[in-house]
């Protein structure tokens, strides 16, 4: 596993890679605690930035890199299903839910949303509540809040 940080208009990321893929994007300040990965950029990670640049400057939006995701088979369901979540449009956790077949795991998918390692590229900030309103974001309701607002901005 390797790491790279990368500056980005709503705080730094933290990048990491392994051997399948892109492992991990999460917010600096909340990786877990004890990690020894070898701080070195890879060629994924310099194309994951590059496609992070162009989605941040308003010219990508679809991600096309390989990912390399753990976690239970309902987590990877609901990892997939985020995918598939157009650019500049929200769902609803029922909305996933009923997407899986599971329409009454509302409420799980919001944990496995919640647990998504790998932030902006699996599109959990495109998950809402019912009524449309912002709901937690392990990165903060503003990033969450910003992220909604330029990809709309961008597909407007």
């Amino acid at each position: 596993m390797y790491e790279t940080t990368y500056e980005s208009p709503i705080g730094k990321l933290l990048i990491v890679t392994g051997g399948e893929g892109l492992a991990e994007i999460s917010f600096i300040g909340e990786p877990d605690e004890g990690r020894f990965f070898s701080e070195k950029p890879t060629s994924l990670s310099d194309d994951c930035a590059r496609q992070l640049d162009e989605y941040f400057s308003g010219h990508r939006e679809k991600f096309d890199i390989s990912l390399d995701l753990k976690g239970t088979p309902f987590q990877l369901s609901v990892w997939r299903t985020l995918l598939l979540i157009p650019f500049g449009v929200t769902w609803s956790y029922g909305e996933v839910a009923r997407h899986i077949g599971k329409p009454s795991a509302s409420r799980a998918v919001g944990g496995a949303n919640h647990r998504n390692p790998v932030s902006i590229i699996v599109p959990c900030h495109r998950v809402v509540g019912s009524d449309g309103g912002l709901t937690g974001y392990g990165g903060g309701l503003w990033r969450k809040e910003w992220l909604i607002a330029h990809e709309r901005k961008i597909r407007s």
